[in-house]
């Protein structure tokens, strides 16, 4: 089995195994099928003793994504699926609902702003809090600002998103929310009646609106230090990830969430 770990969990080639192995090519693949057919067992963190979660998807092979829910804390997973779409509520549902079996109670998600996972989970544990992720927000702002825009108000709304990732205290917290009120104020009314279909344009109205909705979410982590800021931990789950699935070429679709699957197991960090 430590053979099969490391060609799932760490890319190794199959020329690679047989040389570690001593196994012929054919004996290894008839194996891989054999295990491949099989689901692993549950992962090792149990859903119940995780409270600070983060929760992100990432796409391999369109439309299906993978989703993966992991303790903030630790950076431990909780859970991962492959061929989950985060747009669609009966799979994020049915995602979720063991966990909700095995008695998982956050207290709060840490999530990148997919109105449909807000949605849903705020749906099924309506006490837990949604913190956004800064630098999603942050990231998204700035490139729908662009590096260097050309009308004061673009200008002023870039400013704003730099300081997003700097909001350490509660007073810097009322410092960002009276710039967002000021330049709301000043601009907010004019730029939504604005009739302009220009595609710089609609993205500093995109940038705003996304501002707006992600305004009373941003900053729960001043409250509880516990809460994660970012989804990072995830964001290196995923590259690392994507970087071992890379290396096994030609897997099958069929074979490919059980794959994950024992990927998930192997690799709970």
């Amino acid at each position: 089995m430590a053979w099969f770990r490391r060609w799932i969990a760490e890319g190794y080639s199959v020329r690679q195994l047989v040389q570690q192995s001593g196994h012929s090519r054919p004996w290894l693949y008839r194996l891989t099928d054999s295990l491949l057919a099989d689901v692993p067992p549950a992962t090792v963190l149990e859903p119940q003793s995780a409270r600070y979660l983060l929760f992100d998807g990432t796409f391999l092979h369109r439309p299906h994504s993978i989703v993966v829910l992991m303790d903030g804390q630790t950076h431990t997973l909780v859970r991962g699926q492959f061929g989950v779409r985060e747009n669609s509520e009966p799979e994020l549902r049915a995602f979720f609902a063991p966990m909700i079996d095995e008695g998982l109670c956050p207290r709060s998600f840490t999530v990148d702003g997919n109105p449909q996972v807000i949605r849903v989970l705020r749906t099924l544990w309506p006490d837990a809090v949604i913190q956004r992720c800064l630098v999603h927000v942050q990231r998204q702002g700035l490139a729908w600002c662009r590096n260097f825009p050309k009308t004061a108000y673009a200008r002023q709304l870039r400013r704003i998103f730099l300081r997003v990732s700097s909001v350490d205290t509660a007073a810097d917290r009322e410092t960002f929310l009276n710039l967002v009120a000021t330049w709301e104020a000043q601009h907010g009314a004019g730029i939504a009646a604005h009739k302009e279909t220009g595609r710089v344009f609609s993205d500093v109205k995109r940038a705003r609106s996304m501002l707006l909705r992600a305004l009373p979410d941003m900053f729960h982590y001043l409250d509880d230090a516990h809460i994660s800021t970012t989804t990072n931990g995830l964001e290196g789950y995923f590259s690392r990830l994507k970087s071992h699935y890379r290396q096994h070429r030609g897997l099958s679709p069929r074979k490919r969430p059980n794959y994950f699957a024992w990927y998930f197991h192997f690799t709970p960090r």
